[in-house]
């Protein structure tokens, strides 16, 4: 990771180590080009550095180690720069502020291009476990928990995620719900406080009069603010879902996309010999869907 700001630096070594990968920083082009001598896998470059920028950089980078992939950042505005990047080598180009999980599949991806162009051969899909979110990584409470704990979960779920200007991580937008035994039984998304807030005569029968008063402005005024504070209360297992279905860690990507279609699910519990191991979402697929067009 090559970057000039230190915080940018420091903070994507944290969240890039809790996804399994080691990484090496370089403050600048030439502290860079010294560690390249560390062989790292993939290169993270940024393009506007000081002294000698991510192009200048790129260039040395190729003629000392020509197979190795470099991924260009990029600021706002920059994309012209970030293109003429590919022409002079490099693997691929990313927009700051990035996405973590994307760039984590880029890096996947840059790895396993460099390793089927060494070996000539074809690269094999992965398998879920190899896409998952590992179990440690996701936000559990208890379900005897308030609505009110459960909501500052999930906001922690997304702001205790590391970032900076120009780094995001998104949070999973959901939490797993256990008993006093520390066993999954429910998960608690934000339909779920959606549907909470719903009071129960908006879905009963009502006089065609009723339709004309719910829909005007003054119907709603108020209404979600007195909603929530009315339920935060509440304890969380009257509001929460049933525990979304497992699936073996080892099965095919194609399975799992099958069962959330089949199920309405947006997320799979992953469990290896009947342990759950991980949360596998659609967004972890799409990712993957992303990674294979670009081979």
């Amino acid at each position: 990771m090559v970057d000039d700001e230190k915080r940018f630096r420091d903070t994507t070594k944290k969240i890039l180590s809790k996804k399994g990968f080691d990484t090496i920083l370089a403050e600048n082009g030439e502290d860079a080009l010294e560690k390249i001598a560390q062989e790292p896998d993939v290169v993270i470059l940024d393009i506007k550095m000081p002294g000698m920028d991510g192009h200048e950089t790129l260039k040395k980078i190729k003629k000392m180690r020509p197979e190795l992939p470099v991924i260009m950042l990029t600021g706002h505005g920059e994309k012209p720069s970030a293109r003429q990047a590919l022409v002079e080598g490099a693997f691929d180009y990313l927009a700051k502020p990035c996405d973590i999980d994307l760039l984590a599949e880029k890096i996947k991806e840059a790895c396993h291009l460099t390793n089927k162009m060494s070996a000539s051969s074809v690269q094999k899909e992965n398998k879920i476990l190899d896409v998952m979110i590992p179990f440690s990584e996701y936000t559990i409470i208890n379900e005897e928990k308030t609505i009110q704990d459960a909501i500052n979960a999930l906001k922690d779920s997304f702001s205790a995620k590391l970032a900076t200007s120009q780094l995001m991580e998104t949070g999973h937008r959901s939490i797993l719900v256990v008993d006093r035994n520390n066993q999954i039984n429910g998960i608690l998304t934000i339909r779920n406080l959606l549907e909470m807030l719903m009071p129960a005569y908006l879905s009963a029968g009502k006089p065609s009069l009723a339709d004309s008063i719910e829909y005007s402005p003054m119907f709603w005024k108020g209404m979600f603010s007195t909603g929530i504070r009315d339920m935060k209360n509440k304890c969380i297992s009257e509001v929460m879902s049933p525990s979304p279905i497992s699936i073996d860690g080892n099965s095919n990507l194609m399975e799992a996309a099958y069962l959330m279609l089949q199920n309405n699910e947006r997320r799979l519990l992953v469990k290896v010999s009947d342990k759950i191991v991980g949360v596998i979402r659609e967004q972890d697929l799409f990712f993957e869907m992303e990674k294979i067009l670009t081979l």
